[in-house]
């Protein structure tokens, strides 16, 4: 797994591509196989082109999801190549493109192949959320809110995980208006999933507090710095209560998708080294965010 993960950062744009591939037909199967029969709406863009087309079915007019999905995006990749750059936006589209064509020709079973839209959820959660997933952690958006996300983050420091939720929620009412308080339900059930199953995968923005407990805090702090680029504060005349031996405790923050990074860095340095490591809600002041 280790040889893997290296091959792809190593190969970034091997690994990109290849996460839009991914991403793109784990979209359409949970589309066509699992959400549309089930009528089950997914989150975002995805579920805002499938709420518009249905409703536009109402009406007698019939505008396919994959359409939809580009045309909503459009205005938010020329938003990303002045807000982010070229390079983000060129992957962002390619991702959306290709998810779209993914959408139009890899098409479901003509008979379904479950009736419960339970199953029909869970399942579609799943495979969109490992897509989904896969795409983040390969440095690669969805486009959507993925891109509104990284701008607010970017500017603000926050997190867009209450937009997020508002612009589900409408999602959901439209599911419920449109076939009943039921489907509603099963859309939520679809988006948690789909939201555990990206958070399970995609770690860069989950921020950890390593504390270390080190007799060579200096090739210890030189070790983590050749390795991540973060500040570390170092804490002087620590001893140890066992030995009492002097130490000295560094304090850093990470993502959680360095975990593995730090932990080499650190047993590279000083294999007698102590640490520990909890999750953050937040940070202020310079974090480093890796170029998208």
């Amino acid at each position: 797994m280790q040889s893997v993960e290296s091959y792809m950062r190593n190969h970034e744009y091997t690994s990109r591509l290849t996460a839009a591939v991914v991403y793109a037909v784990c979209a359409a199967i949970a589309l066509n196989f699992f959400w549309t029969p089930g009528h089950i709406y997914s989150s975002g863009f995805t579920g805002l082109a499938q709420l518009m087309s249905t409703i536009t079915q109402r009406f007698g007019v019939t505008i396919p999801v994959y359409i939809l999905f580009v045309g909503f995006n459009l205005p938010l990749l020329i938003f990303a190549r002045k807000e982010i750059g070229g390079r983000f936006t060129f992957f962002t589209a390619v991702a959306i493109f290709l998810a779209s064509f993914a959408m139009r020709f890899v098409t479901g079973p003509a008979r379904p192949w479950t009736h419960d839209p339970l199953i029909d959820a869970i399942f579609g959660g799943i495979i969109n959320g490992f897509g989904t997933g896969f795409a983040l952690r390969n440095g690669l958006s969805t486009g959507g809110l993925d891109i509104i996300g990284i701008v607010v983050r970017r500017k603000y420091g926050i997190n867009m995980g209450s937009a997020n939720l508002i612009f589900n929620f409408f999602i959901l009412l439209g599911a419920g208006i449109l076939f009943g308080p039921k489907y509603a339900l099963y859309t939520a059930i679809g988006l948690v999933i789909n939201a555990r199953m990206i958070d399970s995968l995609y770690t860069r923005q989950q921020k950890m507090q390593v504390m270390i407990i080190t007799e060579r805090p200096q090739e210890v702090a030189d070790s983590l710095q050749n390795q991540l680029r973060r500040g570390i504060t170092i804490v002087h005349h620590a001893e140890g209560a066992y030995n009492h031996r002097p130490k000295e405790i560094l304090f850093t923050v990470i993502s959680l998708y360095e975990e593995m990074d730090a932990y080499q860095a650190i047993q590279l340095a000083d294999p007698g080294a102590w640490s520990s490591m909890w999750k953050i809600e937040r940070t202020f002041g310079r974090f480093y965010e890796p170029r998208l």
